[in-house]
């Protein structure tokens, strides 16, 4: 093990209007209207919090409805998801000034997650999800809409003991 198992899956779920991911000067994931999701793997985390946290978001109430109340999801929207793996998520700022990533899960567990994540997008209705490149130097554009940014962390299901 890399560090203490803390096992929270964290995603930062951005409205968009439209975005992108670059890698190398070449488009590799673009979408519509939906949503930009980056995905931070924790050391410990499970194929259960992915379904959880995929399930989520794609149930996540906040398109405007006719009435113009957030009400709709991206599901019911026949929205789009990119969903880009940022290891930086899993950052540790609590001593001094350079951020730990210990926490973060190992390589090839983190990509066999964020794979997963996004197959589960799919299984819970997302008609569209693009992806970046696991571990690439990436160029993201987000046409914020709203501006609408929510922070998931799995630990919220967790039951405190």
């Amino acid at each position: 093990m890399r560090g203490r198992a803390v096992k929270s899956m964290r995603a930062v779920i951005q409205r968009v209007n439209n975005s992108s991911v670059e890698v190398e000067g070449k488009t590799v994931g673009s979408i519509g209207r939906g949503l930009n999701v980056l995905l931070g793997v924790m050391e410990g985390d499970t194929k259960e919090q992915a379904e959880v946290l995929a399930g989520k978001i794609a149930r996540l109430r906040i398109f405007e409805d006719e009435n113009g109340k957030m009400n709709l999801s991206v599901t019911d929207i026949d929205g789009e998801v990119l969903a880009v793996s940022q290891f930086t998520l899993c950052a540790d700022c609590k001593k001094g000034n350079r951020p730990s990533f210990i926490q973060s899960a190992a390589p090839e567990t983190a990509n066999e997650l964020y794979e997963y994540f996004t197959e589960q997008l799919l299984n819970n209705g997302v008609k569209k999800v693009e992806k970046g490149v696991f571990a690439a130097d990436m160029k993201v554009e987000i046409s914020n809409d709203g501006p609408v940014t929510i922070v998931l962390d799995t630990d919220i299901w967790t039951k405190k003991g």
